[in-house]
């Protein structure tokens, strides 16, 4: 894809799986990569070869201006952000307002923070942003709404932004990953990848989840000159989950026969 070559990237949650598949997608290109993350441990092992790493909390504006101020000093110029951090934080209709503060910090507040401090690189250079929605922005989830909440007010924010910040050059869209291998199916099935693509087939067209590669291969195009006049929607990297109805796969009218 045209476009990438010696740019420069920062993906906050770079350490997560989704995180590196992004490192990894930029770097193919010539994209040099500053990883920021709580996860110094996992982050450390990411540097070298064109990536580098800053331990960074987006809660934290002292965090947010010395990440940007390191990738400048680092890399001499800032092109793309690729919002990926997020929490899970979500106790449902129980949330206490600590929490709901939280997770808004943490998958809304943050990144906005990060865009202010980034703004001049960004309109210096024609930069772009990709933020990261959710299938969980469209649909109800049972015993969730930090997460679903979070990810809708996503959505907004990229049309707000990429109408506010067009006149500078910059471009910002989001994906919408649906079930993919990440961090938390990671955790929740104990590493069992075939059971996260057993129980993921019945909300999918396809009967399996995700790859990170995939939602990475979406983030390389919407930072590449292909997606130059591209600004302001949203692509959903989600196999088909919000095309499908509550019918599901298994056609309706035969039951009634039956």
């Amino acid at each position: 894809m045209r476009g990438l070559k010696d740019k420069v990237a920062i993906i906050p949650g770079g350490a997560t799986k989704i995180g590196v598949a992004v490192v990894d997608a930029f770097k193919s290109y010539g994209v040099k990569v500053v990883v920021a993350d709580i996860d110094a441990e996992n982050g450390e092992t990411l540097k070298g070869d064109g990536v580098h790493f800053i331990r960074a909390d987006l809660r934290s504006d002292a965090d947010i201006d010395a990440l940007v101020k390191g990738t400048v000093d680092t890399y001499g110029r800032i092109d793309f952000l690729v919002n990926v951090a997020a929490t899970y934080l979500d106790n449902g209709a129980e949330s206490t307002r600590t929490e709901w503060l939280e997770a808004l910090d943490v998958n809304l507040v943050g990144s906005v923070m990060l865009m202010q401090a980034a703004r001049e690189q960004l309109a210096q250079n024609k930069g772009a942003i990709v933020n990261f929605g959710s299938i969980s922005a469209r649909v109800a989830q049972t015993g969730r709404w930090l997460y679903p909440v979070s990810k809708a007010a996503i959505l907004q924010l990229t049309r707000n932004q990429a109408m506010d910040l067009a006149p500078d050059g910059i471009r910002v869209n989001a994906v919408s990953p649906g079930w993919t291998w990440s961090n938390i199916m990671d955790n929740l099935t104990g590493g069992d990848r075939a059971k996260t693509d057993k129980v993921g087939a019945d909300y999918h067209l396809f009967d399996r989840v995700g790859d990170p590669e995939e939602v990475a291969n979406a983030i390389m195009f919407l930072c590449s000159d292909e997606a130059g006049f591209i600004t302001g929607t949203d692509i959903r990297v989600d196999g088909g989950y919000t095309t499908m109805g509550p019918e599901g796969k298994t056609p309706a009218i035969p039951r009634l026969i039956d």
